[in-house]
């Protein structure tokens, strides 16, 4: 039987349930986490030794390694980190959401939205500025989540029609970048199709600290909000019954996770299945309860892209690999996968 453990802060005006293996599951991955980080930076054209690596992070290292290991290396898997733990935190909401287990950002619009518009930046307007493509990015996955919310609205918003509006969405959104790249230019087609694929190249520190602001919002407010969830995730009769403010918990938590999976889209582009994975890896871990899934299905989604980044810099070195294609190219199968179960349940 499992023990649960509530956590009460004298200056919080609320309180926290979780499993009692929860903490430890968040202690592991962190430790896997730092291991991944540190391997991650050691590893590339010039090796550097894990403890050279531990030696400069913690400000004695020698000069020679200090570029590589802070400027270069550091800021592209922290951003790596953030991106991940942004798109596993919107799809572990997402899913809660629509009480649909196949729900992530990229498969119901969201991540879709913020493609479109920056293909459409980058295609039709290629003499514009490339640092407005995060900010276009990020409007676009707001509009995809209110043209979704509007479009699945009679009277309420039944989590199935969010999800049909937003898979139907998503197919349109793809449609037209199809058509947008089809008729440009070779050279700014390259420009798009690289940045669709998904990747974490070239990025520093302006992009992490643009990135982690979010996060330190957003994250937050979705962790208060998983008791809501949990009863979200019952079915809208039995929340109301239980005291929710349905329409409104339901907005909050939608938001959050546009934020979320909006900003990680403008930073790196769509590295899809991320959102869809990391929250099944944590039910198996700590169970349903979002109290516990969500802080560890964060932490699977940036381990998870750490991972795909590193596989894609040294499979095929000194050729990389967009980290995108690498989740994709699990999460595919691992999708299908989840569809055949689903299908036997």
């Amino acid at each position: 039987m499992q023990r649960w453990k509530v956590i009460r802060p004298s200056w919080l005006p609320f309180s926290y349930r979780v499993k009692v293996r929860v903490p430890l599951m968040l202690l592991l991955l962190l430790v896997a986490i730092c291991a991944a980080l540190v391997i991650t930076i050691s590893v590339g054209e010039y090796i550097i030794p894990p403890q050279a690596v531990l030696e400069t992070l913690l400000g004695n290292g020698s000069q020679s390694y200090s570029f590589i290991v802070l400027t270069l290396r550091l800021p592209r898997v922290l951003v790596a980190l953030l991106v991940g733990m942004a798109m596993a935190a919107s799809g572990a909401i997402l899913q809660g959401l629509t009480r649909n287990p196949l729900a992530s950002p990229d498969i119901i619009g969201i991540s879709n939205g913020a493609s479109l518009t920056a293909v459409a930046l980058l295609t039709l307007f290629s003499a514009a500025p490339i640092s407005l493509l995060p900010l276009v990015a990020f409007g676009g996955a707001c509009a995809a989540a209110i043209l979704i919310y509007l479009l699945a609205w009679n009277g309420g918003s039944s989590p199935t029609r969010l999800i049909l509006v937003g898979v139907g969405l998503s197919a349109v959104a793809s449609s037209l970048v199809q058509i947008l790249i089809a008729n440009s230019q070779v050279i700014v087609v390259n420009q798009a199709l690289i940045w669709l694929a998904g990747s974490v190249y070239g990025r520093t520190w302006e992009h992490f600290w643009s990135l982690l602001p979010w996060l330190v919002i957003f994250l937050p407010l979705a962790l208060v909000m998983t008791r809501h969830l949990d009863a979200l995730h019952l079915g809208d009769d039995l929340a109301r019954s239980l005291g929710s403010q349905v329409e409104r918990q339901r907005i909050i938590l939608l938001i959050a996770s546009v934020a979320l999976a909006g900003s990680s889209v403008a930073i790196a582009g769509t590295i899809g299945f991320v959102g869809l994975m990391a929250p099944h890896i944590a039910r198996m871990l700590v169970g349903p309860s979002h109290g516990g899934l969500l802080p560890v299905a964060t932490l699977v989604g940036g381990l998870l892209v750490i991972l795909a980044d590193l596989i894609g810099r040294t499979i095929f070195a000194p050729i990389e690999i967009p980290c995108g294609v690498i989740t994709a190219a699990v999460g595919a199968p691992y999708f299908i996968w989840l569809l055949i179960r689903s299908r036997n349940l």
